[in-house]
């Protein structure tokens, strides 16, 4: 399961959605939204929020924290938030969602 974890200051997100046997690694369709969605809210807190961000990448794990949200900041994560939602909502038991 996928655990993303929403903070004033920052977002988690953790682990990997579950996969059918016969789905290989890499192929998740859920692990690969999520990942596009999060990717792009990166780049976009970077180039389009003008924001300063701090992020970590490891395999199956993105942590994203800032010092201070900007209203286009906060347009772009109530965005991804919307997204990740409808994929939790598509796909059952893949997304577990903690708002702090």
């Amino acid at each position: 399961m996928i655990k993303i974890y929403i903070s004033a200051n920052g977002i988690e997100v953790l682990g990997h959605a579950p996969r059918a046997d016969d789905t290989p690694p890499g192929q998740n369709i859920v692990c690969a939204a999520v990942s596009a969605l999060t990717l792009t809210l990166i780049e976009g807190l970077e180039a389009v929020a003008g924001m300063e961000i701090k992020t970590k990448e490891a395999a199956g794990s993105v942590r994203i924290t800032w010092a201070e949200m900007s209203a286009i900041g906060e347009a772009l994560v109530q965005t991804w938030r919307i997204g990740i939602t409808r994929i939790r909502d598509s796909y059952e038991n893949t997304i577990l969602l903690v708002s702090a």
